[in-house]
């Protein structure tokens, strides 16, 4: 005999012989339900003589009929109905053996969807940390910080301070951003990435990429697909990304700032570790390459090396150059300026491989020979699920879809640039991945 308790009544079921199972669900209003139960099982232990059966039954047996209630219970436990007595008959509750493992698949499943759902809220969390400059009030405070101290600290509304902070920093926490001790809150390297006066601060990428204008074409996404617009960007703005950005002068700052940023970090890395890649160059042109902090890194580490920034008008407009760097302004698609090396940062990424050939193709009417050293010079994503850990490739595939919502690029392997550089006319490449999740290619005509 199996008792089992429900919030809104009493489960009770008789067993007989190995596979015959009756289930009666009773809901009784008086107090006393315990005694009703009891009565009504020895009613029937008396007619069937279950007790006796049971104890002769297989251990097997026994166990395999409890994971039968259990599955059960978790299935009607809210349901209406128990509000009245139920017959269930034996065919109507006929469950295949396995039921647990189904229901554990049934139940991972459902984290697994909810927990991409609400991914979001990660990136949201992070944004919301740099609007209140959570990273800088902790490390301005100089050691681990209370959370009463980060409430006061903060330029909030105190009445919703002490408890939504709490979960705030808890989900930031989980995320990797701060680790909390015993004494308060501390920064994490992850973390040092995002302080205002951070050399190679990622937190104008952060703001930028989630800025309402580059967040809503993905509510445009299943749209996009059925009309004929060229991105989801346009069906959301009417006008592609880079249009959009000509004719909006905060968009404009905001992607050249997170531009920037992003060309900082990865300048630091190449010019430490790939200094051979501008060795013996004379001059060199970077495409694309906005407000010039690329050029800058490369002509500060490479005095003798003549650095040029050719980008849109828009772009360049009122930017000032150097001793060994100048802006230029102009269209890549209608010629590209003469250098040694043509520099081509996170730009083909951007683009559809017809645009990328025709690109290739002006920078190579560009570049000396190879024997004279000309090369083009690629920054981009080689995406690789071989060699890099599932995390690196599942953000390689983000920027892949990220590029189809944007622009009109897309992320390439290896064998896709092959295909690009050899319908653009170069004779050779190397691909050098000396900086996290893309690449450096030289490519040589």
């Amino acid at each position: 005999m199996f008792l089992y308790n429900f919030p809104t009544g009493k489960f009770w079921s008789k067993c007989e012989g190995y596979t015959k199972i009756t289930f009666h669900i009773l809901k009784k209003k008086a107090l006393n339900t315990n005694d009703f139960l009891i009565d009504k099982s020895k009613e029937i232990d008396n007619y069937h003589n279950t007790n006796h059966i049971l104890r002769n039954q297989n251990l097997c047996t026994v166990n395999r009929l409890n994971s039968y209630v259990i599955y059960l219970i978790s299935l009607i436990k809210n349901i209406d109905f128990l509000v009245t007595t139920l017959h269930i008959s034996k065919e109507k509750m006929a469950l295949p053996n396995n039921i647990g493992d189904e229901t554990n698949e049934v139940l991972a499943a459902q984290a697994h969807i909810a927990n991409h759902v609400f991914n979001y809220i990660n990136s949201m969390s992070l944004k919301c940390a740099i609007q209140l400059g959570i990273p800088d009030i902790i490390h301005n405070h100089g050691r681990a910080m209370t959370q009463s101290d980060l409430v006061n600290a903060l330029p909030i509304n105190k009445s919703k301070g002490h408890d939504c902070i709490y979960r705030l920093m808890r989900i930031l926490i989980h995320a990797g951003f701060f680790t909390q001790g015993e004494e308060g809150y501390l920064l994490t390297p992850t973390s040092r990435l995002l302080l205002k006066n951070e050399p190679l601060s990622l937190a104008p990428f952060v703001q930028a990429q989630l800025d309402p204008v580059l967040m809503d074409p993905w509510h445009s996404l299943g749209e996009w697909f059925a009309n004929e617009d060229s991105t989801p960007f346009a069906t959301a703005h009417g006008k592609p990304l880079f249009e959009y950005a000509g004719d909006e002068q905060r968009l404009n700052n905001l992607f050249n700032e997170a531009m920037g940023c992003d060309a900082r970090l990865i300048m630091s890395v190449l010019i430490k570790n790939g200094k051979g890649v501008f060795e013996g160059l004379k001059s060199l042109v970077d495409v694309g390459g906005g407000i010039g902090t690329v050029a800058k890194a490369i002509s500060n580490a490479f005095p003798e090396l003549k650095c040029s920034v050719f980008d849109l008008p828009h772009v360049v407009e009122g930017l000032e150059g150097g001793k060994n760097l100048t802006y230029i302004a102009g269209d890549m698609f209608k010629f590209v300026p003469s250098a040694d090396a043509i520099l081509l940062k996170w730009i083909l990424h951007d683009w559809s491989d017809k645009d990328c050939v025709k690109i290739l193709k002006k920078c190579k009417e560009a570049i000396p020979s190879k024997e004279n050293g000309g090369k083009v010079i690629v920054i981009d994503i080689v995406i690789d699920n071989q060699k890099r850990d599932n995390k690196s490739f599942e953000t390689q595939l983000f920027s892949d879809v990220l590029m189809m919502v944007h622009v009109s690029g897309k992320e390439r392997n290896e064998q896709e640039w092959a295909k690009l550089f050899s319908n653009a006319g170069f004779s050779d490449y190397k691909i050098s991945p000396i900086l996290g999740l893309r690449s450096v290619i030289e490519v040589y005509p």
